[in-house]
């Protein structure tokens, strides 16, 4: 499955510099030490699970996130409600009625119903299901008009969640990372060649990168996706192109062109004036394929669904060190 994340680039750094913390004290308790098994001559501690089991912790962590975010949101937005239903005097449905429902579009004529009645798939009359469709209407229109109501709610009184997102436990062997070695966060993405959303979120990306000149570096990670047939190998071709300095280089191109056969990624390595025979050689061989599947099997194991998937590293990070954004 995949999906594309919109970034400004402004946004995304001003939200996320702040989110970083340092290191804790040093009275901090340490809660790695905390004993969960012993007996048998086995002893786990909190540390013991993090370490070994890293990837499946994370997983439960975003779970767990999400759903208390979620909260979060829906207790934010009562309180909003709240407080403007009481200005104004009324009720909350009252308010929802006056600046939500009263503003949505007028129900569809019996012409425009029976043009989605065309794209329902059902085998009841129309006259069946009229009321449903218009009623499925109604609810999206609502929502729609709730969202914008809120949304112009929070421009004028911002507020921040300061709820931090788990940490995920990443490895940086075998990654390329490009920008300042002094930069302040690094960007890491896992993405799939093939993907037409990891293809679009690049101008946002170069984006980035300009504004925050030496604030911020990138690095990669493959995820290839099973549906896109030349992702795999174009991803090996990156590393191919990287063993020869050129990863970075073969990676913009790949973006930039789309077009990810065989004989067309050895077309860009003679275009980049890397050593052909061993490039080809490297592609032709599956040199790259065992580290394109270790970036491949460390997607799964974090749980993502999709690319791309972002994450920021902490700028003073301990164990585990990257930040997710969705």
């Amino acid at each position: 499955m995949t999906r594309t994340i919109v970034v400004p680039a402004l946004a995304i750094f001003a939200a996320v510099f702040p989110v970083f913390g340092g290191a804790p004290g040093p009275d901090a308790p340490d809660d790695n030490a905390v004993v969960l098994v012993e007996g048998s001559g086995i002893k786990l501690t909190l540390k013991d699970v993090e370490e070994q089991r890293a990837a499946a912790m994370f997983q439960a962590r975003t779970n767990y996130y999400q759903t208390e975010r979620k909260a979060i949101e829906d207790l934010v937005e009562q309180s909003l409600l709240d407080q403007q239903a009481k200005k104004e005097g009324l009720t909350v449905p009252e308010l929802l009625e006056r600046h939500v429902n009263a503003v949505i579009a007028k129900d569809p004529s019996d012409e425009a119903l029976r043009v989605y009645y065309e794209g329902v798939d059902t085998t009841e009359p129309f006259e069946s299901v009229r009321g449903k469709i218009i009623d499925a209407l109604r609810q999206r229109r609502i929502a729609k008009a709730k969202a914008a109501y809120m949304a112009s709610h929070h421009a004028q009184n911002p507020l921040t969640i300061l709820l931090e997102p788990p940490r995920a436990p990443i490895s940086m062997k075998d990654v390329s990372v490009r920008g300042s070695e002094g930069a302040g966060v690094t960007l890491l993405e896992f993405a799939d060649f093939e993907c037409p959303y990891c293809q679009q979120i690049q101008p946002a990306l170069s984006k980035i990168e300009a504004e925050f000149k030496g604030k911020v570096s990138f690095a990669y990670k493959d995820y290839p996706l099973p549906m896109h047939a030349d992702a795999e190998k174009a991803a090996e071709a990156s590393r191919c192109a990287g063993a020869q300095g050129k990863y970075w280089d073969y990676h913009d191109v790949l973006f930039a062109s789309k077009q990810l056969d065989v004989p067309t990624l050895k077309t860009y390595a003679s275009n980049l004036k890397l050593d052909t025979k061993a490039f080809d050689t490297c592609l032709d061989s599956g040199q790259m394929a065992g580290v394109v599947g270790t970036d491949n099997s460390e997607a799964q194991a974090l749980g993502l669904q999709g690319t791309p998937t972002f994450f920021f590293q902490r700028p003073i990070c301990q164990r585990q060190c990257y930040l997710r954004f969705a």
